[in-house]
């Protein structure tokens, strides 16, 4: 089994779409689909974002890290939430990418989630790292 990640971007027709759904309509929508996530064992993680103008961006560009209130200008897609999948392989993870509830102009982005075994056992920071992870249950 291997983790993907399951990136949700939307643009600002998925913006516009979704605010002509009612926040109960989208809850029962996605309520579905993760409980099917759930029934089949996949789900690890999911969560949405806050809408983009709450946010900020630390753009690291320059010398000093310069941060810039949201909506961010010229962003064509924005990063609204994520699914992490434990899965067989990288197609089950795109089959189960191809079910997500979408709007006009959604996209979703699935990328293997490396595990901390892929990394040099020998190193401290991943030394520590599996301390942490073993303290609270992560391993």
């Amino acid at each position: 089994m291997a983790k993907y990640m399951l990136i949700m971007r939307g643009t600002d027709e998925t913006m516009e779409a979704m605010s002509k759904v009612s926040f109960d309509e989208m809850l029962e929508t996605m309520g579905r689909f993760n409980d099917e996530l759930i029934r089949a064992g996949v789900l690890v993680a999911a969560e949405g974002l806050d809408d983009p103008a709450q946010g900020v961006v630390v753009d690291f560009s320059g010398e000093t890290p310069v941060v810039t209130d949201g909506p961010y200008g010229e962003t064509k897609e924005l990063f609204g939430g994520y699914y992490i999948l434990d899965v067989a392989t990288k197609e089950e993870a795109v089959e189960w990418a191809k079910r997500i509830p979408r709007m006009p102009g959604s996209k979703c982005e699935v990328r293997r989630v490396p595990s901390i075994e892929e990394f040099p056992q020998d190193n401290e920071w991943i030394i520590n790292e599996r301390a942490w992870r073993e303290r609270t249950g992560q391993l």
